[in-house]
């Protein structure tokens, strides 16, 4: 895929996170991936779960070309060409026709709540509690902060490293972000430790 976007980040967590999306989810359905990036995790996942339809947005319009290269390449017929979604937009998506209400049977979303404003937060959780199916899951990746878990050196240095590059930016309490999921509806349902001091949480309605 050397024509297509790279991120050495995306390749390494790719493996343990499909591990952990084969025990959640069903065996198929529609998956909706919010913050796309690169387009790697919609391809790997939509190769590795051939029984579900993956679509993949992302909110920067110049990420589209990336991830469409992505899909273009591996020619699948269950990775759907990708749309631009805001999750601060209502409804979703952004570029067009909205969204069928309870349209998903998942919502994944991978690294986004820590280099995005908080108010992001409330809006990936009440966008997806709109268009997830009534047994459906929000499944969400990356590092948080945790009241009883100590922070890894790593993860405090990274955070830093986030506020200075945009003070609107930075790990997110864990806390804080399962208020938000209750306001709309979901409630943090399983807590899965990943390598470099990530997590990987799943929401469902409460």
């Amino acid at each position: 895929m050397s024509s297509a976007p790279f991120s050495p980040a995306a390749d390494r967590n790719k493996e343990p996170i499909l591990d952990r999306l084969r025990e959640l989810l069903p065996a198929g359905g529609r998956a909706l991936e919010i913050a796309s990036g690169t387009g790697q995790h919609a391809a790997w996942f939509a190769a590795a779960l051939p029984q579900w339809t993956w679509q993949p947005t992302d909110a920067d319009p110049q990420a589209l070309p990336g991830i469409e290269a992505h899909c273009s390449i591996l020619a699948l017929p269950n990775l759907l060409l990708p749309r631009r979604l805001d999750v601060l937009a209502h409804p979703w998506p952004a570029d067009g026709a909205p969204f069928a209400e309870t349209a998903f049977d998942a919502v994944y979303c991978a690294n986004m709540l820590h280099i995005a404003p908080w108010a992001c937060c409330a809006g990936l959780m009440l966008g997806s509690a709109r268009v997830l199916r009534r047994e459906g899951l929000l499944i969400t990746y990356g590092p948080y902060l945790e009241d009883e878990v100590p922070t890894a050196a790593g993860n405090l240095a990274f955070d830093q490293s986030l506020r200075e590059r945009d003070p609107q930016w930075g790990l997110r309490p864990l806390a804080q972000v399962v208020v938000e999921a209750a306001s709309a509806g979901l409630a943090l349902r399983s807590r899965h430790p990943m390598p470099a001091n990530n997590l990987l949480l799943e929401f469902a309605r409460s």
